[in-house]
């Protein structure tokens, strides 16, 4: 995600920002309406397609004109259509179609309206509600969508070819798992993750040719034990789910089924600069945090960089990937044993 380009020093800036909550409604309602599936692959008058989404055509009018002036429907002499990025990600007969990466930023539209009573108690309000099979499977496929660009453009970039083992720790559908396997063809992979989780990550694999290098792992890594050795663990956008002290657990549990020499890899959004304030994406994804988890946060480079150093790391460094590719800011922390363990 790109941070958002600005600080608030006037009262315009301000109104800017309160005010960016306008377009992103707009979006969530076309959406709410199904208006993209519904319009297919043809133009529609303003008449027409009123009466096949069931709105005012009022409403729609307005509705479409926004969506035309950011790029989503194209305005035609007969009315509108759809924009081929439309037609891709928007449309459910697209094999492209982020449908539950949608449903989850729709479902936190609601959500952070409690944002308020929630920095209140500290915790978030369903905090006592267990978590269903169905929203893991549902969570795990957004994540896929959400992740297979920047994971693609990370296995290009990070080089495993003298590795033989990697260890994707709470890796969810294994979307990163496939791209490094794509990448390393003498790769072995393990992701580990709850069940529901994995089940996403078999039906994926099962669509490729890699799945005899992908194996799984079921189970909490924060308190079950982690089976296997290996040349590599990745840890991506994972280290935000949990606190200080379970970190630290973590990192001594990874350091021990790691072989010497071997890495661990972390992919967050880290906290940066002199005061430790910026990026703001890396700000507001903690809020999330503040919502949707018992204890998380978003760190600074130095916390988990001193975390790795206390697991029994040896050295650890920033690595910086290509401008623009991966997630977040495009940074990952490698921490590293000693060949002698």
């Amino acid at each position: 995600m790109k941070p958002i380009p600005f600080s608030i020093k006037s009262f315009k800036q301000l109104r800017d920002a309160i005010y960016a909550f306008r377009l992103p409604r707009v979006i969530f309602s076309a959406l709410d309406l199904n208006l993209f599936t519904k319009m297919k692959d043809r133009d529609w008058t303003i008449p027409e397609l009123a009466k096949r989404v069931r709105v005012s055509q009022r409403g729609l009018v307005i509705l479409c004109r926004n969506l035309a002036s950011v790029g989503l429907l194209i305005k035609s002499q007969r009315g509108y259509r759809l924009s081929p990025f439309s037609k891709r990600y928007l449309q459910e007969s697209s094999p492209d179609f982020r449908g539950d990466y949608l449903v989850l930023m729709q479902r936190q539209w609601s959500e952070w309206s409690h944002l308020t009573e929630v920095i209140r108690v500290g915790r978030p309000l369903d905090s006592q509600e267990p978590e269903t099979m169905e929203y893991r499977r549902s969570f795990s496929w957004a994540m896929h969508h959400r992740s297979i660009q920047p994971a693609m453009e990370v296995a290009q970039q990070i080089s495993l070819k003298a590795d033989r083992t990697l260890l994707d720790l709470g890796g969810g559908p294994g979307t990163y798992a496939l791209a490094f396997l794509g990448q390393n063809p003498a790769l072995h992979a393990t992701v580990m993750d709850r069940p529901a989780a994995l089940d996403v990550a078999r039906t994926l694999a099962e669509q490729t040719s890699l799945e005899t290098r992908l194996t799984y792992q079921a189970g909490d890594f924060l308190t079950a034990p982690i089976s296997g050795t290996y040349d590599v663990v990745w840890y991506s956008n994972v280290l935000h789910i949990y606190s200080p002290t379970d970190n630290l657990k973590i990192f001594k549990k990874i350091k021990r089924i790691l072989k010497p020499g071997g890495r661990l890899l972390i992919q967050d959004t880290f906290l940066q600069g002199p005061k430790e304030l910026q990026p703001l994406e890396a700000n507001l994804f903690a809020v999330s945090m503040l919502l949707y988890t018992q204890q998380g946060n978003t760190y600074a480079v130095r916390e988990v960089r001193e975390w790795l150093q206390g697991a029994g790391f040896s050295r650890s460094r920033v690595l910086h990937l290509k401008k623009g590719t991966g997630d977040w800011d495009g940074q990952l922390i490698e921490g590293r044993l000693t060949r002698s363990g």
